[in-house]
């Protein structure tokens, strides 16, 4: 499997902003425009698009689907996105819109059932787990729930047992400590999961600073990375990360 490069767009109240750890109280907004932000990113080599409705992920009710389709059809970007998925109505809505991924997060901590039915019926292309997760002072990996405050009744690996049984192709894990903070990627998590969960591709997100960072997340065995902040800022270009 070739190594996929996400570019992320946030959105929130139309702008594309970056959240520091999740937290809305710690925004930056980086432009007005969405749709000129992923333009660029196509036309500096994207094929892919992580694109995240906050406004949903906060409240619910996914907000982007007329953005998202414009992106795919006027672009010609593949659409991964979520935000607000809170149900099996919510993933059947994005599917036949034709979003090409749907991403789900709590929902699939939640009811890990009804994700298991949704791989089955869709396929396991069509769907991203997204896990974000903690690890606790006794050395487990958690997984925070409303607002990242309570941990949930499985950890990440429990969780991934029960993924990796039921077909789930496609990961995306996020260490919260390193969200929106540009310290780097968690390396040795996700080289323990391409280790004990061989047939799940995970995207590493949070923390990506340096180029090396993606150079790194490919030698842990990562499948992709997804790129926000440091792209917002320039710290380096798609071009540069694409070619790494």
């Amino acid at each position: 499997m070739n190594f996929q490069i996400y570019p992320a767009i946030d959105i929130r109240e139309g702008r594309v902003v970056r959240l520091v750890q999740g937290d809305y109280a710690q925004e930056t907004s980086y432009s007005n425009d969405p749709f000129e932000t992923a333009r660029d990113y196509k036309n500096a080599g994207a094929i892919w698009l992580h694109l995240v409705d906050l406004d949903a992920a906060k409240v619910g009710c996914y907000t982007l689907l007329d953005t998202a389709k414009k992106m795919q059809s006027d672009l010609g970007l593949k659409i991964q996105s979520g935000g607000g998925v809170r149900s099996k109505n919510d993933v059947d809505m994005l599917i036949n819109a034709g979003i090409d991924r749907v991403v789900v997060g709590t929902l699939a901590i939640k009811e890990p059932r009804l994700i298991s039915e949704c791989l089955r019926q869709f396929g396991p292309d069509r769907i991203t787990v997204a896990l974000d997760t903690r690890r606790d002072e006794n050395g487990q990996w958690q997984l925070p729930v409303k607002g990242w405050t309570e941990n949930s009744e499985k950890n990440l690996f429990q969780m991934l047992d029960f993924y990796q049984e039921h077909g789930l192709r496609h990961l995306l894990c996020t260490d919260i400590k390193r969200d929106g903070m540009l310290s780097g990627l968690n390396i040795g998590l996700y080289e323990e999961i391409a280790v004990k969960f061989p047939r799940i591709a995970v995207q590493a997100s949070g923390g990506v600073k340096v180029l090396q960072d993606i150079t790194d997340a490919k030698t842990a065995g990562a499948a992709g990375a997804i790129l926000g902040r440091a792209l917002l800022e320039g710290r380096f270009s798609l071009q540069e990360a694409l070619s790494c």
